[in-house]
C-alpha cells in the first residue's frame, strides 16, 4: 500500500522538476562562462507565454516548445546587451530583466487567462515502463521529461571534453588568461548567455505546454529563483542539479497533495515548503564551498580593450 503511494509521488516530482531542471542547467551553462544571470525568472515566463501562443494558434506543441527556447535566448539577450556591451551591473540587470519579463508575460497574456493550448502528454516507454517501481517513475512520462535525461551528461561531456567547451570555461574561470590565448572571450559569454537563456525559455515552456496546458498569471511561481539557488546547490556541476531538480519537484508535489487530502496545516505554510527548503539548502551549500566548481571570474565584467 506504501509503495502505491509512494510511486505516484515520486514520479510527480519528476514531472514537477523538470521545469526547475531545464531553467537550472541553463543558467550552469550561463555561470559557466562567468556571467551571472539572476533574470531566470524572466525568461522563464517569456518562454512560457511564447511556447503557449505559438501551440494555440499552429497546433504545434513541438514548435511552441522550440520557439519558446528562442524567446528565452532573446529575452536574455537584453542581460548581454547591458553586461558585455555596456559592462552594466550583472546584479541589477538579471533583476531588471525578471521585473521586465513577468510583466511582459502577465500584461500580454491577460487575453489568454484559462484558456488552454495543444500540449504534450504522457507517453509509456516499452519495456523500460515496465520496470518494477522505477518504470512508473522515469519511463511514464512525456517526451519532454525523456529529453531532459539527455541534456546534463551531454553538457558535462561538453564541460569537459570539448575544445569549446573549455574555452567556455577558461571565459569564466580566467578571462584575462583566455584572451592571451588567442579566445573571443566576448564572443563565448555571448554563447552562454543565449544558450542558458534558451534552456530558460524550454523551462517555462514546459509548465505551459506539459505541466499545466494552460495559460495563467503569474506561471512560473518563483521557479527561477529556485533554479538559482539550486546552481549553487549542485555546485554547478550538471548531474548534481537533476537530484536537486528532483527533491524541489517532489516538495511541490508533495504539497498539492496535502492541500488535496485537505490537510490542517494552513495553505500559507504549505506553499512556502520549496522556498524555505530553498534557503535551508542555500545555508547547507555554504558549508562546503570548497567543494563547488564555481566559476572564478563569476559576475565579474571584461575589462574594456585600449
Amino acid at each position: 500500500m506504501e509503495i502505491a503511494i509512494i510511486i505516484p509521488l515520486l514520479a510527480a516530482a519528476v514531472q514537477s522538476g523538470t521545469p526547475i531542471l531545464y531553467a537550472t542547467l541553463g543558467e550552469i551553462f550561463t555561470e559557466k562562462s562567468g556571467v551571472l544571470n539572476l533574470g531566470v525568472e524572466g525568461a522563464m515566463i517569456i518562454g512560457a507565454l511564447a511556447g503557449f501562443i505559438v501551440s494555440r494558434y499552429t497546433g504545434s506543441p513541438a514548435l511552441g516548445f522550440l520557439m519558446a527556447g528562442f524567446a528565452g535566448a532573446l529575452a536574455t539577450s537584453i542581460h548581454g546587451v547591458v553586461c558585455l556591451w555596456f559592462r552594466g551591473n550583472q546584479v541589477v540587470s538579471g533583476l531588471a530583466l525578471t521585473i521586465l519579463g513577468a510583466g511582459l508575460a502577465n500584461y500580454l497574456g491577460t487575453s489568454y487567462v484559462g484558456i488552454s493550448a495543444p500540449g504534450f502528454k504522457t507517453m509509456a516507454v516499452p519495456l523500460l515502463s515496465s520496470i518494477p517501481v522505477l518504470g512508473p517513475i522515469f519511463f511514464n512520462q512525456d517526451i519532454l521529461v525523456y529529453i531532459s535525461y539527455f541534456i546534463p551528461p551531454a553538457m558535462y561531456i561538453f564541460f569537459t571534453s570539448s575544445r569549446f567547451g573549455l574555452g567556455l570555461r577558461a571565459a569564466g574561470e580566467y578571462p584575462a588568461a583566455a584572451t592571451a590565448a588567442g579566445l573571443n572571450v566576448a564572443a563565448y559569454r555571448w554563447f552562454g548567455i543565449m544558450v542558458g537563456g534558451f534552456f530558460m525559455g524550454l523551462g517555462g515552456a514546459y509548465l505551459s505546454l506539459a505541466y499545466t496546458h494552460l495559460w495563467t498569471t503569474n506561471l512560473t511561481g518563483g521557479r527561477g529563483w529556485i533554479a538559482v539557488a539550486l546552481v549553487i546547490f549542485a555546485f554547478w556541476r550538471p548531474g548534481r542539479a537533476v537530484l536537486g531538480a528532483y527533491l524541489f519537484g517532489g516538495i511541490m508535489a508533495l504539497q498539492l497533495r496535502l492541500q488535496a487530502l485537505g490537510t490542517q496545516l494552513p495553505s500559507s505554510i504549505l506553499l512556502m515548503l520549496p522556498y524555505a527548503l530553498t534557503v535551508f539548502v542555500l545555508v547547507i551549500s555554504s558549508w562546503r564551498k570548497k567543494t563547488s566548481e564555481e566559476p572564478a571570474a563569476l559576475g565579474v565584467n571584461l575589462e574594456p580593450v585600449d
